[in-house]
């Protein structure tokens, strides 16, 4: 199926990824808010002559620096923590698929499908077609189903990679001899990118991660023809 390609970052497409993105938004209105307050006073002090040079403590002054401070933090690590035990948590999936890392490539198994199993390799330049993304394309797609939770199992065969697709919010890293997971579930169709993001050797930029979510009907019509 043919989906419009966003330039530039993709938009969240999953639920974890949509609450990194609204606690991104969150922090930054902190920072925002605490530049400008600092700003005023460095501004003050610059220009207003009603300063006494003599003052040597002010408690109430640092109970509030203390303080206030403080309070901060907490407004800011409690939606962390909270998102933090959403990324980890894991649901019953209800499709496998194993994903192992080579130099420089990524091989995809479905393992509640017996002999469902193909190497994902990007395509040369010179290949591409009309649309296609320069170093982001690749010659077989993993196909996935939307609103459904995906368990990903994940390792490599021979050095460090990393399994990202920053759309989906997923970013697991593939080690030689463990085997790592992660859950990831699309809210709505389309085609989602990612790359390896670990320096794995020479060809480490040219090894691309293209999902294609499908609604489950597309998804087992895809199924049908590939078994």
């Amino acid at each position: 199926m043919a989906y419009p390609v966003q330039l530039g970052f993709q938009d969240a497409a999953s639920p974890i990824m949509e609450e990194l993105l609204y606690f991104h938004d969150h922090t930054l209105m902190i920072m925002f808010l605490i530049s400008s307050l600092v700003l005023y006073i460095i501004s003050l002090m610059l220009t207003t002559e009603l300063m006494h040079t003599n003052t040597m403590d002010a408690q109430e002054v640092e109970t509030v620096w203390t303080i206030l401070p403080a309070a901060i933090l907490i407004l800011i690590a409690l939606p962390s923590l909270r998102i933090l035990y959403m990324m980890d948590e894991i649901t019953t999936p209800s499709l496998t698929l194993k994903t192992m890392g080579h130099q420089w490539y990524w091989s995809y198994e479905y393992t509640d499908y017996e002999d469902l199993c193909f190497d994902s390799y990007m395509t040369p330049s010179s290949d591409l077609k009309p649309g296609e993304l320069r170093l982001l394309e690749v010659d077989n797609r993993v196909v996935l189903p939307t609103e459904l939770a995906v368990r990903m199992l994940i390792s490599s065969e021979d050095v460090l990679h990393s399994w990202t697709v920053p759309s989906l919010g997923v970013k697991t890293d593939a080690i030689p001899g463990r085997l790592n997971q992660a859950t990831l579930m699309a809210s709505r169709p389309g085609v989602y990118y990612g790359q390896c993001s670990e320096i794995c050797g020479a060809n480490h930029s040219f090894m691309p991660i293209v999902l294609e979510l499908v609604p489950l009907k597309h998804f087992e019509e895809w199924l049908l023809s590939m078994l």
